[in-house]
């Protein structure tokens, strides 16, 4: 057994910076990714696409993500899913952090 394997309070694993974006890739095999992400108030990523289904679960605060156009408003404990080649966006409404889990096959 590894004995570097110890649990983790996932979202204590990246702190808000002022006026920015900050993540940390937890996984990062040819299978996929695990990412977290602490968004400031405001801050957002533009409208891009991904070749895979994303998983998008929101650990703290609040988030408008638009898929396709349509916009969802996400809070503490949501999560959904982006679909591969739809387009997508997002915003922080007030600081948040997610879980991104990408998988790629």
């Amino acid at each position: 057994m590894n004995s570097d394997l110890k649990p983790n309070s996932v979202v204590d694993l990246v702190d808000y910076q002022k006026a920015a974006v900050v993540s940390k890739t937890i996984i990062d095999k040819q299978a996929g990714t695990v990412t977290i992400f602490a968004f400031d108030q405001g801050q957002g990523l533009s409208e891009h696409t991904a070749p895979f289904d994303a998983l998008i679960q929101v650990l703290d605060g609040e988030v408008e993500i638009k898929i396709s156009g349509k916009p969802f408003h996400l809070k503490q404990g949501e999560m959904i899913i982006m679909p591969a080649n739809e387009p997508h966006a997002l915003k922080a409404v007030r600081q948040f952090k997610m879980l991104l889990t990408m998988i790629k096959s």
